[in-house]
Protein backbone atom coordinates (compact mmCIF):
# COMPACT_ATOMS: atom_id res chain seq x y z
CA UNK A 1 0.00 0.00 0.00
CA UNK A 2 1.52 3.15 -1.12
CA UNK A 3 0.86 5.97 1.69
CA UNK A 4 0.56 9.57 0.21
CA UNK A 5 2.02 11.68 3.25
CA UNK A 6 -0.11 15.16 3.65
CA UNK A 7 0.51 18.62 4.78
CA UNK A 8 -2.34 20.57 6.26
CA UNK A 9 -2.85 24.63 5.66
CA UNK A 10 -5.09 26.38 7.55
CA UNK A 11 -5.02 29.25 10.04
CA UNK A 12 -7.77 27.75 12.23
CA UNK A 13 -6.96 25.03 14.73
CA UNK A 14 -10.48 23.62 15.04
CA UNK A 15 -10.66 23.14 10.86
CA UNK A 16 -6.71 21.34 11.09
CA UNK A 17 -7.47 19.13 14.19
CA UNK A 18 -10.61 18.13 12.35
CA UNK A 19 -9.07 17.53 8.75
CA UNK A 20 -6.67 15.59 10.91
CA UNK A 21 -8.98 13.32 12.33
CA UNK A 22 -10.83 12.74 9.22
CA UNK A 23 -7.66 12.29 7.14
CA UNK A 24 -6.39 9.44 9.94
CA UNK A 25 -9.24 6.94 9.55
CA UNK A 26 -7.96 6.30 5.89
CA UNK A 27 -4.84 3.76 6.31
CA UNK A 28 -2.91 5.19 3.16
CA UNK A 29 -3.33 8.88 4.26
CA UNK A 30 -0.45 10.33 6.86
CA UNK A 31 -0.24 13.74 8.17
CA UNK A 32 3.26 14.68 8.69
CA UNK A 33 2.69 18.09 9.65
CA UNK A 34 0.35 21.92 9.90
CA UNK A 35 0.97 25.25 8.92
CA UNK A 36 -0.70 27.80 10.40
CA UNK A 37 -0.30 30.59 8.06
CA UNK A 38 1.43 30.91 4.43
CA UNK A 39 5.18 31.50 5.21
CA UNK A 40 5.05 28.44 7.36
CA UNK A 41 3.62 26.60 4.56
CA UNK A 42 6.26 27.50 2.14
CA UNK A 43 8.82 26.29 5.36
CA UNK A 44 7.04 23.05 5.98
CA UNK A 45 6.87 22.32 2.46
CA UNK A 46 10.49 22.37 2.32
CA UNK A 47 10.97 20.55 5.37
CA UNK A 48 8.77 17.50 4.45
CA UNK A 49 8.29 17.26 1.20
CA UNK A 50 4.66 16.06 1.63
CA UNK A 51 2.88 14.05 -1.68
CA UNK A 52 0.00 16.34 -1.18
CA UNK A 53 -0.19 20.33 0.49
CA UNK A 54 -4.02 20.81 1.60
CA UNK A 55 -3.90 24.27 1.08
CA UNK A 56 -6.29 26.94 2.71
CA UNK A 57 -7.01 30.62 0.60
CA UNK A 58 -7.37 32.95 3.74
CA UNK A 59 -4.62 32.79 5.95
CA UNK A 60 -2.44 35.65 7.84
CA UNK A 61 1.16 36.31 6.73
CA UNK A 62 0.74 35.26 2.97
CA UNK A 63 -2.31 33.70 1.66
CA UNK A 64 -2.77 30.13 0.06
CA UNK A 65 -2.04 31.29 -3.44
CA UNK A 66 1.03 33.24 -2.82
CA UNK A 67 2.15 30.25 -0.58
CA UNK A 68 1.29 28.03 -3.75
CA UNK A 69 3.10 29.84 -5.81
CA UNK A 70 6.35 30.40 -3.75
CA UNK A 71 6.45 26.04 -3.01
CA UNK A 72 5.72 25.73 -6.75
CA UNK A 73 8.98 27.77 -7.06
CA UNK A 74 10.98 25.46 -5.45
CA UNK A 75 9.48 22.35 -6.12
CA UNK A 76 7.89 22.45 -9.64
CA UNK A 77 6.17 18.73 -8.96
CA UNK A 78 4.56 19.68 -5.24
CA UNK A 79 1.11 18.84 -5.56
CA UNK A 80 -0.75 21.64 -3.90
CA UNK A 81 -4.84 20.96 -3.03
CA UNK A 82 -6.98 23.66 -2.80
CA UNK A 83 -9.61 23.33 0.28
CA UNK A 84 -11.66 26.20 1.39
CA UNK A 85 -14.98 27.84 1.68
CA UNK A 86 -14.27 30.08 -1.10
CA UNK A 87 -14.72 30.24 -4.75
CA UNK A 88 -15.37 33.24 -6.42
CA UNK A 89 -13.98 33.59 -10.02
CA UNK A 90 -10.80 35.34 -8.88
CA UNK A 91 -9.82 32.72 -6.45
CA UNK A 92 -9.97 30.01 -9.07
CA UNK A 93 -8.09 31.67 -11.36
CA UNK A 94 -5.58 33.09 -9.08
CA UNK A 95 -5.12 29.48 -7.58
CA UNK A 96 -4.91 27.56 -10.70
CA UNK A 97 -2.68 30.77 -12.50
CA UNK A 98 -0.09 29.73 -9.35
CA UNK A 99 0.54 26.32 -10.22
CA UNK A 100 -2.72 24.67 -7.40
CA UNK A 101 -3.07 20.81 -9.01
CA UNK A 102 -6.87 21.10 -7.51
CA UNK A 103 -9.54 22.97 -6.21
CA UNK A 104 -11.96 21.76 -3.62
CA UNK A 105 -14.11 23.12 -1.00
CA UNK A 106 -14.55 22.58 2.53
CA UNK A 107 -18.24 21.55 2.31
CA UNK A 108 -17.08 18.36 -0.41
CA UNK A 109 -18.18 15.09 1.16
CA UNK A 110 -15.29 13.13 3.18
CA UNK A 111 -15.16 10.28 0.51
CA UNK A 112 -14.85 12.92 -2.20
CA UNK A 113 -11.65 14.57 -0.43
CA UNK A 114 -10.43 11.27 0.32
CA UNK A 115 -10.46 10.72 -3.65
CA UNK A 116 -9.06 14.03 -4.33
CA UNK A 117 -6.18 13.52 -2.37
CA UNK A 118 -5.21 10.55 -3.89
CA UNK A 119 -5.97 11.62 -7.53
CA UNK A 120 -3.67 14.67 -6.88
CA UNK A 121 -0.96 12.48 -5.41
CA UNK A 122 -0.97 10.68 -8.92
CA UNK A 123 -0.45 14.24 -10.75
CA UNK A 124 -4.03 14.25 -11.68
CA UNK A 125 -6.39 17.61 -11.19
CA UNK A 126 -9.43 17.01 -9.08
CA UNK A 127 -11.99 20.00 -9.31
CA UNK A 128 -15.26 20.95 -6.87
CA UNK A 129 -17.74 20.52 -10.13
CA UNK A 130 -18.84 24.30 -9.28
CA UNK A 131 -15.33 25.22 -10.04
CA UNK A 132 -14.92 23.22 -12.97
CA UNK A 133 -17.87 24.52 -14.55
CA UNK A 134 -16.61 28.41 -13.33
CA UNK A 135 -13.41 27.54 -15.28
CA UNK A 136 -15.01 26.18 -18.47
CA UNK A 137 -17.06 29.49 -18.58
CA UNK A 138 -13.89 31.26 -18.56
CA UNK A 139 -12.41 29.30 -21.21
CA UNK A 140 -15.36 29.18 -23.59
CA UNK A 141 -16.34 33.08 -22.96
CA UNK A 142 -18.81 33.32 -21.13
CA UNK A 143 -20.40 36.02 -19.88
CA UNK A 144 -19.82 35.96 -15.81
CA UNK A 145 -21.63 38.65 -15.00
CA UNK A 146 -24.79 36.65 -15.24
CA UNK A 147 -25.96 35.43 -12.03
CA UNK A 148 -27.20 31.54 -11.37
CA UNK A 149 -30.65 31.33 -10.26
CA UNK A 150 -29.64 30.20 -6.65
CA UNK A 151 -27.52 33.39 -6.97
CA UNK A 152 -30.57 35.66 -8.11
CA UNK A 153 -32.31 34.23 -5.09
CA UNK A 154 -29.95 34.84 -2.76
CA UNK A 155 -29.40 38.51 -3.52
CA UNK A 156 -33.48 39.17 -4.04
CA UNK A 157 -33.00 37.90 -0.14
CA UNK A 158 -30.12 40.45 0.97
CA UNK A 159 -32.37 43.22 -1.29
CA UNK A 160 -34.81 42.48 2.00
CA UNK A 161 -33.04 42.97 4.11
CA UNK A 162 -32.71 39.23 5.52
CA UNK A 163 -28.93 38.34 6.85
CA UNK A 164 -26.92 35.68 5.87
CA UNK A 165 -28.02 33.30 9.17
CA UNK A 166 -31.99 33.29 8.15
CA UNK A 167 -30.97 32.92 4.54
CA UNK A 168 -28.88 29.69 5.08
CA UNK A 169 -32.21 28.49 7.13
CA UNK A 170 -34.59 29.79 4.82
CA UNK A 171 -33.12 27.81 1.97
CA UNK A 172 -31.93 24.85 3.76
CA UNK A 173 -28.20 25.90 2.76
CA UNK A 174 -25.43 26.15 5.13
CA UNK A 175 -24.31 30.08 6.08
CA UNK A 176 -20.63 29.23 4.76
CA UNK A 177 -22.30 28.32 1.22
CA UNK A 178 -24.28 31.28 1.54
CA UNK A 179 -20.72 33.50 2.03
CA UNK A 180 -19.46 31.76 -0.56
CA UNK A 181 -22.21 32.07 -3.16
CA UNK A 182 -22.18 35.74 -1.94
CA UNK A 183 -18.64 35.95 -2.30
CA UNK A 184 -19.11 34.78 -6.51
CA UNK A 185 -22.22 37.43 -6.67
CA UNK A 186 -19.69 39.98 -5.60
CA UNK A 187 -16.60 39.27 -8.26
CA UNK A 188 -19.15 38.59 -11.13
CA UNK A 189 -20.95 42.28 -10.41
CA UNK A 190 -17.54 43.69 -9.32
CA UNK A 191 -18.96 44.84 -5.89
CA UNK A 192 -17.79 45.29 -2.41
CA UNK A 193 -20.60 44.87 -0.40
CA UNK A 194 -23.89 43.41 -0.27
CA UNK A 195 -25.22 47.46 -0.53
CA UNK A 196 -23.18 47.79 -3.81
CA UNK A 197 -24.53 44.28 -4.79
CA UNK A 198 -28.11 44.86 -4.61
CA UNK A 199 -27.56 48.42 -6.31
CA UNK A 200 -25.76 46.63 -9.61
CA UNK A 201 -28.13 44.30 -9.70
CA UNK A 202 -31.57 46.57 -9.18
CA UNK A 203 -29.55 48.91 -12.21
CA UNK A 204 -29.43 46.02 -14.23
CA UNK A 205 -32.62 44.40 -13.79
CA UNK A 206 -31.24 41.12 -12.53
CA UNK A 207 -33.43 41.64 -9.19
CA UNK A 208 -36.27 44.11 -7.84
CA UNK A 209 -37.61 45.32 -5.10
CA UNK A 210 -40.73 43.50 -4.02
Amino acid sequence: MTVVRLLICDDHPVVRSGLRSMLETQADLEVVAEATNGDEAVELARRYRPDVVLMDLRMPKADGVAATQRIKVEDPAANVLILTTYETDADIVRAVAAGARGFLLKDTPEERIFGAIREAAQGTSPLAPTVAARLLERMRGDNDNILSPREVEILQLVARGVSNKNIANELWISEATVKSHLNRIFDKLDAADRTSAVTAALRRGIIRLE
